[in-house]
């Protein structure tokens, strides 16, 4: 039978969707890992009744299945050459209430969603895990997931009470605890269920002492090497004292190479009532692994480690740079220490005798206690790390390998000065972090897995580090799995006669291996289809953008790990719109930057690089922004996806519409001549439909009030006032309050008219007569730059397009000037705030009126420079109640929202519709890009002002200020 064939068969069985298609496909070759295998197909299963069938199906025809959620894992689990089984677009339904403080879920619930679900019962999951925006329960119980607590907390083992699943043979079961009665009438089934049973049981009746011996000391928490025998071993019936027989803790680190998983019962923990932040600095890494077993005594509830080369990571990320505030000084190492207590006060003695102890022992330079909301802040840059060190702009990247090691905390320092040794040897520089409290560190040498000396460096590194682990009685995996990394290595862990179990165990559940082969019991070599093995000479074709500072446009996209921050929940940040709504990979930025990099990695890149199918998923990239501040690796799909369409078009020639907005500006111009004639055209339904546009999509109107009307103008300019082509001919009401407010405070304002729109050419591709633009703006602002002058912008993507894109963009002769023009360019808020700071604007000037402001930032402002210039400015004038919205992306992004009506008006519902709808009848809509206005307009008909309205609203009127209006003057 043909494989189109074969899978049409099974397409035609389920209730859910099937892709065999080469994108999805190479969308789901790769995790977090290092690994990369192409999938024979994608099977997205819509209940259990799907589970069934695909097991059956797969059992009949000998195809493996990779079970598959977040795909965020770090040891290759969710990569194989089978069908992945994707759970998160359709297995996301939390199934009951909270009884008893229990609840059953499917496997793709979001553990931040499932949290923020029993958070009114003042309850959550245990396990706080770095990547719980986006991390899935269904993943979490393949890999054991810890976090943080997990000294207080356990594992997810111990909050697993039952398990419903599919078997091998196509049968669905309960795993749940078991009384002595109801597991012998289980060993005497005569079906699949009861030979697991029976197998299990008999592994242990025979070899409890043998097991015991070999797995990692008790004393380590955290223990996920191979499956969990030693966990049942310390139950009944082998320990009295031991909880009831219960195979699903058991099932907990199997990643998906026993059974299929379709619902799970959880055990949910009360959320402490009290709690505190001491981050202990340290000039010596080795003097914060002692700390940590001097602190044991106090019972910390989490220590995490954070190490120099993350630190320094934090400093290149716009979002972790607000998040440093509490660093002091250049720290090697340090450890952040979360206590719990019912009562603040016994709260804050415990913290000061702590601290007091460290500083006894010469322990530590600098003890800063962290409480509140800021608490948020430090445990976001935590859990940035892996993200962060992704993004190191060098070929070498921080390898996962041997970063799931755990020794007894006692032995913690004696162990990490044997890794520096094993590392110095190896001339190899590595990261260090994570769960020092119970001895599990993130190890990460730094090599660069496209030299082959470097590979054979993984595989040296890989096997003296499971010596060294073997040697303290250690785990090798404490939370991230044995997968395809560690796998090849539980023999030498466990032994000839332990693994051999392991090995009968996994017969027994799946007799003919179709269940994630070669995780765990595997001979594989850990250096097979790894990401960047047989790799193509990277074929250079001309960019137009600068891609130096990323070694290049395929590096660019090889920043992407994996760890797919950009797959988070709705109220979690913006990033990343069109993922949010559609819950498709193909439309996440991980899932482009997959696309984009494996097309640069074929043997015929420009080709590849100008397909349909990249086009398709970009196509619906807002472009945005947020992955370039809320991505911890920096990945910035904006600039990728304009660089791919200039290629795109270059091969397949420019569309129509795409050429009409090349002479937006002229049309504009045009347009103004007739502007009664241009607006009644522009509501047209045939217009609209011949553009593409919705007929619910409203065209802005033209409008020319005060372009051509005589202006004072006082030669001694002091600011340059950045006109865009929307300001000018959609908003003029804007740039001319921003003028009467300045020129009352005292400034002389020059406004400098673009001709064109760098912003909408860059966002559709067009980036020679961007640069072109560019260039304009660089001889109308460069000289009057250099004499001091600041350049102010109304429009945030246009302004900040100079700050961000265009230094790449131009010429190399003019990228020096750009970057002075840069240096000056401030959005008018900023310049308000910066100029009441220096008193040259004095607030008493400004009448006192009782508003409430309710702030929606550009996607743009929050990712290049931060919503707290607006807010802080605003916050200046008397009376003035300002909160900004936490609401992510409006949807309309430029054209965007004209091309993609529907969609885009889902993501404004998402979170910003819901929230102006919620405001006071009285308060006041501010919104700071026109297009973002536009959208408010069009989706909920409020209008929204934009900040400099605001200001000229708030102004003393003086009757001279009144006569004294200063009119524009058109500058070309």
């Amino acid at each position: 039978m043909k494989t189109n064939n074969l899978y049409h068969k099974l397409e035609q069985a389920i209730d859910g969707e099937l892709l065999i298609d080469l994108a999805s496909r190479r969308l789901y070759a790769t995790d977090a890992s290092i690994y990369q295998e192409m999938p024979r197909a994608v099977v997205r299963p819509k209940h259990k009744q799907d589970c069934i069938k695909i097991v059956k199906f797969a059992n009949q025809y000998q195809i493996p299945l990779i079970p598959r959620a977040a795909g965020t894992s770090t040891a290759g689990q969710c990569v194989g050459n089978g069908m992945v089984v994707d759970v998160s677009r359709h297995q996301t339904l939390i199934l009951s209430d909270v009884k008893d403080n229990t609840i059953r879920v499917q496997p793709g619930v979001i553990l931040d969603d499932l949290n923020a679900f029993v958070l009114k019962k003042n309850l959550k999951f245990a396990q706080d895990i770095s990547t719980s925006n986006r991390c899935m329960i269904g993943g979490m119980i393949g890999n054991n997931a810890c976090g943080p607590h997990s000294l207080l907390y356990g594992t997810t083992r111990d909050h697993v009470i039952e398990i419903e699943a599919v078997l091998s043979d196509g049968s669905l079961v309960q795993f749940r605890p078991l009384e002595q009665v109801q597991l012998e009438n289980k060993l005497k089934q005569a079906d699949l269920e009861g030979n697991i049973y029976r197998s299990i049981y008999n592994a242990i009746e025979n070899n409890e002492e043998r097991i015991k011996e070999h797995y990692p000391s008790p004393k380590i928490s955290r223990r996920n090497t191979g499956y969990a025998l030693d966990y049942l071993a310390d139950n009944l019936p082998w320990y009295k004292n031991g909880k009831l027989f219960n195979l699903a803790p058991f099932l907990c680190g199997s990643e998906g190479t026993l059974v299929l998983l379709t619902e799970a019962t959880l055990k949910l923990v009360p959320i402490p009532k009290h709690k505190l932040l001491i981050c202990v600095h340290f000039f010596d890494l080795i003097k914060s692994m002692r700390a940590t077993v001097a602190m044991l005594p106090f019972k910390p509830a989490a220590i995490e480690l954070l190490d120099q080369r993350i630190l320094e990571c934090t400093k290149d990320n716009l979002e972790q740079r607000r998040n440093r505030f509490w660093i002091q000084g250049e720290p090697r190492a340090i450890l952040v220490i979360e206590l719990f207590e019912n009562e603040r006060s016994v709260l804050k003695q415990h913290a000061q005798k702590l601290i007091q102890h460290l500083q006894e022992q010469g322990l530590g330079y600098a003890y800063p206690i962290i409480e509140g909301e800021q608490m948020k802040q430090v445990w976001a840059l935590r859990k940035a790390g892996l993200g962060l060190l992704m993004g190191i702009r060098s070929e070498k990247k921080a390898i996962a390998v041997i970063e799931d090691t755990a020794v007894a905390v006692p032995d913690l320092p004696a162990y990490v000065s044997q890794i520096q040794k094993i590392m110095d040897n190896h001339h190899t520089q590595y990261i260090c972090y994570g769960h020092a409290l119970v001895g599990l560190l993130h190890l990460r040498p730094v090599l660069n897995l496209k030299n082959p000396q470097d590979k054979k460096t993984l595989l040296s590194i890989a096997d003296q580090v499971a010596d060294l682990v073997a040697k303290f009685k250690g785990s090798l995996s404490g939370e991230h799995g044995d997968g395809r990394v560690r796998g090849p290595y539980v023999k030498k862990m466990l032994g000839e006669e332990v693994y051999q179990l392991l090995v009968q165990i996994k017969q027994a559940f799946d007799p003919n291996n179709i269940f994630n082969p070669n995780k765990i019991i595997t001979d594989l070599a850990i250096d097979q289809n790894l990401r960047f093995e047989n790799i193509v000479p990277e074929k250079s074709f001309k960019t137009q953008f600068n891609w130096e500072k990323d070694l290049g446009l395929r590096a660019a996209t090889e920043k992407c790990n994996g760890s797919g921050t950009c797959r988070k929940s709705v109220g979690q940040g913006t990033m990343c719109p069109s993922y949010m709504v559609t819950k498709e990979e193909y439309y996440s930025t991980r899932g482009r930057a997959n696309l984009l990099r494996q097309a640069l990695n074929s043997a015929l890149p420009i080709e590849e690089f100008s397909s349909e199918e990249l086009k398709k998923t970009l196509d619906l990239c807002l472009a945005c922004k947020a992955c370039q501040s809320e991505c911890p690796a920096n990945v910035d799909m904006a600039r990728l996806k304009s660089e791919f369409l200039y290629h795109y078009y270059h091969q397949k020639g420019v569309p129509f519409k795409t050429r009409l907005m090349r002479h937006y500006a002229l049309m504009l111009r045009l347009g103004a001549l007739f502007p009664k004639l241009s607006n009644r055209l522009a509501k047209n339904r045939w217009l609209k439909k011949f553009l593409q546009i919705s007929e619910q999509r409203q065209l802005p109107s033209i409008t020319i009030a005060s372009l051509s009307k005589p202006v004072r103008f006082d030669s001694k300019v002091t600011v340059l006032l950045l006109c865009d082509i929307f300001t000018q001919y959609h908003e003029p009401h804007i740039a001319q309050a921003a003028i009467q407010f300045l020129e009352y405070h005292g400034y002389h304002v020059m406004p400098i008219f673009l001709s064109d729109s760098p912003r909408l050419l860059i966002s559709q591709g067009l980036l020679k007569p961007a640069k072109k633009a560019l260039e304009r703006i660089i001889k109308q602002c460069y000289d009057l730059c250099q004499s001091g002058m600041s350049v102010i912008g109304l429009e945030p993507s246009e302004l900040l397009t100079l700050k961000d894109e265009a230094i790449d963009l131009v010429e190399a002769n003019q990228r020096e000037k750009m970057r002075i023009l840069s240096t000056q360019a401030q959005l008018f808020e900023e310049f308000i705030l910066q100029e009441i700071s220096v008193g040259n604007i004095d607030k008493k000037q400004f009448s006192y009126k009782k508003q409430q402001l309710i702030v929606h930032i550009h996607c743009h402002q929050k990712s290049l420079v931060g919503i707290d210039s607006t807010i802080e400015a605003l916050q200046q004038l008397p009376g003035t109640t300002v909160t900004a919205l936490q609401t992510g992306c409006c949807g309309m992004a430029g054209t965007f929202g004209y091309e993609h009506y529907d969609l885009s008006m889902k993501i404004g519902e998402l979170q910003l519709f819901p929230a102006i709808r919620q405001a006071a009848d009285d308060a006041i809509i501010v919104a700071t890009g026109t297009s973002c206005r536009h959208q408010i307009a069009d989706g909920i008909a409020v209008k929204a002002l934009h900040p400099a309205q605001i200001f000229l609203n708030s102004q003393r009127q003086t009757k001279t200020h009144q006569e004294n209006i200063i009119q524009w003057r058109k500058i070309f």
